[in-house]
Parts: C-alpha cells; structure tokens; sequence
C-alpha cells in the first residue's frame, strides 16, 4: 500500500466510496472537492504505450488532497508554467471532482471538463481549471482529469493502439458513469466540454463508438481542424522516434524515460517548416500531434460522422473566438513581419481552392493588410471554419446545435490580441490570475466588462448542462443565428458571412501524407 493508498485519519471532511474505494475530500469555499482520483492503473511498464487499464481497488480510504502527477509533457508555453508543478510519480490518470453536495440523492448535472493544449501538453489540475466558481453557481458537478498528451498519447506506434488520449478519455467518462452519483452526480445528464485539443477530443468522442452514451451533451470551444491520416500520422512518428534515437515502435521506445521522451517532440516541432513537401498543410501548425483517423478508435472524421447521424442524440454547443490566431502571432512576434508574399504564401497554403481561395480572401477583405490576411486565414482554416462546420454537420445528421462567437476584445497585449484563442478560458472559469489569463488580464485583474461576461459564460454554459438550452436559439443553415458575446451579447444572423462564403463547399478531411 503506498503514502496515498493509506488509512487516512478521520477529519470530519467529506468521504465518497468509489468502485475502487473510499476517497476523502476536502471542504473550500461552500464545495467539497476531491483531487487526484485514480481512474486507471498508472501507463509505465508493461502498460507503456497501451490502452488504459481499470484501476485496482484499494483498503482503507484513500486521501483526495491533491492533484495527481501531470503526464509527461514538453515544457509550457503560453502562460503555462516550464514544468507543471505539483506531486511526481506515474499516476498520470486521475480524475477531480467538484460538488455542492456529495449527496446521492442530488443528482445534479455533471460537467466534465478535457483539456486544451495542442494535444502535447495541460492537464486536469491547473490553476486556470479550477472549477469552484462554475460548480457553485451552476449548482453542477464538475470534474477535470488527466489524459496522455504528445508522445506518450497521440504518436501513432507500431504495437500500439491509435489515439491513447482518446481511449484515456473514454476510460475517464467510463469513471464518471460508474462514480459520478456518489458524488451527487446525475450519470444521465453528462455534458463533456473542452477548448482547443479539448474540442477536438470532444469531436473525436462524438465520432466514436467507443464513447456512445457517456455523455449526453458536449461543448466545443473552438474546434481545431487537424485530423491526421495514418499515413501522415506513421510519418511524423518515424521523424518522432528519429529524433529519440529509436525506431517508431513501443517496443522500442518503451525503454526512455517517459519524462524525456517530449524533448524528442519538441525538437520536431521545431523543424517542422522542413517537411512541407511531405506533411503539408500540416507543417505550420508545428505540432506533430493530433487525432488519427486509424478506422477502429477513430473511424472517420467528426465532420463526416456526425452528418451520417452518429451524435444525433446529443445536444451540441459550439463556437469559436474571432480572432484566434492573433494570440500566435502575439507570441510569435509576428504582427508587423508579414509581408505581401508570406501572406500570399500562406493563402494559397489554407485557402480553399489555393490561388482561387487567395483571391477570394483578396476579394473579401480589399483593405485588409497583409498581417490580417495572414491571421484571418490561420484562424478560419485552424478553428473557425471547422468549428461551424461541426454544428452543420451536426444538423444534417438529424442533431441540435447552438452557435456562438466570442468577439469581445482581450484587454492584453497593448490591444493587439483581440478576441484571441484560449480567451474564453479564463472567462469561463473566472481564472484571471492563472495561466493564460496573466497574458490576457494585465496584473490578473478583470474589467468590469470581464467580469460580466464571464458571468454569461458561467450561467449559458451551466444552463446547457442543466437543460441543453443555452439561452438562445438553435443553429440552423436558413436563418444561422449565432450568439455573439461581447460587452452587449446579442443573437446576429451569420455575424461571419463574408468568410462563411469563401469557405462553402470545403470539407474537412484528414490531413494526408503528400510524398
């Protein structure tokens, strides 16, 4: 029995026994919380590189004070801390629960929170997800967990399943059903939701057949549009398992330190301009991870499996922030470095339609310089574009969905980020101190308008949960009403039109290997 498997002493704080064993909790704030649940058997030794094992049970009641150890992960970036901080050790899979009342007999609405970070790097625990806000005045249980990130999770490898970042999360949800109401959950009103990578693992769920009826409602904040073929996916992993020194097999590289194993990852990323001739449009995106449509845990794309009906049954809301690249460029130091022929360049790359898509862009945007043409294709072609096509596909397959757009401006960067990526995040949660929400708040303090507006975040997002009724009305491709948060939130038909169009008739499909 290890430190945190031991009998805990009786101190009045809130116990909840699980499948696997008691768990004692702590009370904050009105809420009793509980951190660093194992959901599955930690991933190292014979488990490397495998699909999620159920966890085993254990004696006596087990401590749920902190939260478990981060999975392995390249070192953070925007906002980020360089290494999570926090308990070490392979107890990579744990889950976090916040309750009012770990009563059985509340049956609350549960809300379960995936992570964002380019699918290489978050987890459950940090400080910008920290839930007590959302759980309180939604009166909803929330939990947060762990998943496998970059190499360890999305590398595609040869005597390994596909997407063990996804297998996590259906083994995390698969948790939540079988726990969830000793907490004073409802295990029949789920509503999964996720920014980013978060939104493409939600998307990839709905896709799913593994993950059909683990939850009934899902949030996606802005859905990122990168799929890999396995062709490009065993591509990026033998560049992958090259830069380690190793063959692209488990076998092979179940003998690195999992710790070690994301600098292999990040040295790609940091050259992967250099295989645009094999990776395409895949190569700026400078993240050699994504969700593999394999045919078995990943059948087929979101887009396509949702327009033949197979999330039908789930109330979908989805949306994207207007200005999501500029948040990029803001890090990158790129605003005032693009020129006419890099935005040309990058044009032909995302547009639909490459020149044709160039001029359409030209066409729609005449004054547009060449910094906002070079931002304004990055994030229709990243998030934009495949956020709406999401709730279209979502409609055709016989579902429900509610759009929205965040367009109220970041107060950071000296007005230069916009409504940028990541923004709804601390809005959200109302974590303006933490994580992104220190670049994006100056000093961590929110604007009155924040403020406000991330009150309408809380309740629509908590209303949704509790009645898949956000507060305005369906998405449909006639009228396409959108709720666009800003300072004064309103329903605009199509706020987006002029990009809407340059973008109609393109599907989304994986990205493939080019050589």
């Amino acid at each position: 029995m290890t430190t945190s498997e031991s009998q805990a002493p009786d101190t009045g704080d809130p116990v909840v026994r699980t499948v696997s064993g008691a768990v004692r909790g702590l009370r904050e704030q009105g809420l009793a919380v509980f951190r660093g649940i194992p959901f599955a058997e930690p991933p190292v030794g014979a488990a490397r590189f495998q699909a999620p094992r159920r966890v085993r049970r254990w004696d006596g009641t087990r401590q749920a004070h902190a939260f478990g150890p981060p999975p392995p992960q390249e070192p953070g970036v925007l906002g980020r801390p360089a290494r999570p901080a926090g308990p070490t050790g392979d107890d990579w899979l744990t889950v976090n629960v916040w309750t009012p009342d770990p009563d059985p007999s509340a049956a609350r609405p549960v809300m379960v929170w995936i992570h964002g970070g380019a699918y290489k790097l978050g987890h459950g625990g940090q400080p910008g997800y920290d839930a007590r806000q959302l759980a309180r005045e939604g009166d909803v249980v929330v939990v947060t967990f762990n998943h496998r990130v970059g190499m360890e999770g999305f590398a595609l490898w040869a005597g390994a399943p596909a997407n063990r970042g996804l297998l996590d999360q259906v083994a995390a949800l698969e948790w939540v059903q079988e726990n969830i109401g000793a907490f004073g959950g409802d295990p029949a009103r789920v509503t999964v939701f996720g920014e980013s990578a978060g939104a493409g693992s939600i998307a990839s769920l709905l896709a799913m057949e593994r993950a059909r009826g683990l939850f009934h409602r899902a949030v996606a904040q802005s859905v990122p549009g990168t799929f890999f073929s396995a062709d490009l996916a065993r591509d990026m992993a033998t560049a992958l398992a090259a830069e380690a020194g190793r063959q692209p097999t488990a076998a092979d590289l179940a003998g690195l330190d999992p710790r070690r194993l994301p600098e292999a990852g990040q040295a790609l990323a940091a050259k992967m301009y250099q295989y645009q001739d094999r990776w395409g449009q895949a190569a700026p995106t400078v993240t050699p991870f994504s969700p593999v449509v394999d045919g078995d845990v990943l059948p087929t794309t979101p887009w396509q499996a949702l327009a033949s009906g197979a999330a039908r049954g789930v109330d979908l809301l989805v949306g994207h922030n207007r200005e999501e690249f500029r948040l990029f460029m803001f890090v990158g130091g790129m605003f005032g470095t693009v020129t006419e022929d890099r935005a040309t360049a990058v044009l032909r790359l995302l547009a639909p339609g490459g020149e044709a898509g160039e001029r359409a862009y030209r066409e729609a945007f005449p004054e547009a310089a060449p910094d906002e043409l070079f931002e304004r294709v990055h994030t229709d072609w990243l998030f934009a574009m495949p956020t709406l096509r999401l709730a279209e596909a979502q409609l055709a397959g016989g579902g429900r969905s509610h759009l929205y757009e965040l367009t109220w401006p970041a107060p950071g960067g000296d007005g230069t980020l916009g409504a940028c990526h990541g923004l709804d995040v601390p809005l959200l949660f109302g974590t303006f101190g933490a994580d992104l929400g220190r670049l994006l708040f100056p000093g961590g303090r929110p604007t009155a308008q924040a403020e406000r507006l991330s009150g309408v975040f809380r309740s629509s997002w908590t209303a949704f949960a509790h009645t898949g009724d956000p507060g305005w009305p369906g998405y449909d491709t006639r009228t396409r009403p959108v709720r666009v948060l800003d300072t004064e939130p309103k329903v605009l038909p199509d706020p987006e039109e002029r990009r809407r169009r340059i973008w109609e008739g393109h599907e989304f499909r994986p990205l493939p290997l080019l050589a």
